[in-house]
Formats: structure tokens, sequence, C-alpha cells
């Protein structure tokens, strides 16, 4: 398959897109600032613009989105705004933008979190964010049906992240594991699908 893969240069996207290219897939790496191509995620017109640049492709994975942590007393309005524009409607928008370009038969891959179902101090914006991506991704799956796949991959806390940041990696799960995940849903036949990550697969 030929593969867009948003995010494709962080922690989670570097592990992903490397299990798939060992599945031999082509993938099409996009980052805000490095990448084969590059995108705003915030921005409409950029996103169609990386549509434009992409060509034909047989699945689109998203594994970028930024939302904000903070105490919720201390959140603003452009705290909020900032995660919905870009953790949200950028993966939204990938999907309603890509779908003259993602090949019928095809699939999106997108990301929450498991914040939105066990939030944590600090997590006001985040969880909001990342429980609307689950929502639209079931819905949306309803209305694509037969035609294009939905699904939704919720990563519990990334090991690698934690160690990087001098905590224990547990608990956790190591971003190669991770990525075996989005691989599945790629290459299986599933829709409408909310996939909690936090073990390696049985």
């Amino acid at each position: 398959m030929r593969i867009l893969h948003v995010g494709a240069t962080g922690t989670i996207g570097s592990a992903v897109a490397a299990a798939l290219a060992a599945r031999k897939h082509e993938v099409v790496r996009v980052g805000r600032s490095d990448g084969d191509l590059r995108v705003d995620l915030a921005d409409p017109t950029s996103i169609e613009a990386l549509y434009g640049a992409s060509g034909p492709v047989d699945a689109v994975v998203c594994t970028a989105g930024v939302a904000r942590f903070g105490p919720l007393e201390k959140l603003t309005d452009e705290d909020f705004r900032s995660s919905l524009a870009n953790k949200l409607m950028g993966q939204v928008n990938l999907i309603r933008r890509g779908l003259g370009t993602v090949r019928e038969g095809g699939s999106f891959t997108l990301t929450s979190g498991t914040l939105s179902a066990e939030p944590e101090e600090a997590t006001s914006a985040v969880a909001m964010a990342g429980g609307a991506v689950e929502a639209f991704a079931r819905a949306a799956a309803i209305d694509l049906a037969g035609r294009w796949r939905v699904n939704v991959v919720s990563p519990a806390a990334v090991a690698d992240s934690r160690v990087a940041r001098g905590l224990d990696p547990m608990p956790g799960i190591w971003a190669k594991d991770l990525a075996l995940y989005y691989v599945a849903l790629v290459e299986d036949h599933r829709t409408g699908e909310l996939v909690t990550a936090e073990k390696p697969m049985a």
C-alpha cells in the first residue's frame, strides 16, 4: 500500500513509519517541519495542499495532533481553541479533505489517547479533544461504510517518552509495540473501532 503518514517523525510516528515500511508499504512521511511533505493540521488549506502534493494513496495514518495540558482554571480560550483546531479538527479534516485522494477501499487511522477515558489532573483540554476524535470516528465510519474504513488508536503513556523525561518507563508501552496496533488497523478490514494500546499485542 501507499500510505500517507502524518506525524511520521515523532516518537510514536517514527516507530509506526518503520513498522509499516518493514511490511513493504510505501510510506510518505509528513511532518510540520520535516519529512517528505509538510502540513499544519490546524490549517484546512494546508491539509488540502498536502493531498494535492501527495497524489492518490491507499491509507492515511495520523500520529500527530497537539492538545494543551494545564489546570482547568489556568487554561485559556486559546488553549482550548488550539487543542480543538489541531488534535480534533486536524484529524477530522484529514478525512473530510482526503476522500477524493484516498482510494475507495482504503482507510484512515487516527490517534486519541487513554486520557479521554481515564483523565488525570491538568488534562481537561487533552481529554476533551481525544474523546471528540473517538466519537467522530465512530460516526464517520457509519457514513463511509463500504467505501472507506475509519479507526482510532488510543495509546497509553509511551515508555520512550517517559524515559526521555527521566521517569520509569512503566506504566507505559514502548513505541515499537504501540506501532503494531496501527499496522493491524491499516492491514485488516475493521472499521469504526477504538483500539486501546496499553501493552504489547498478544
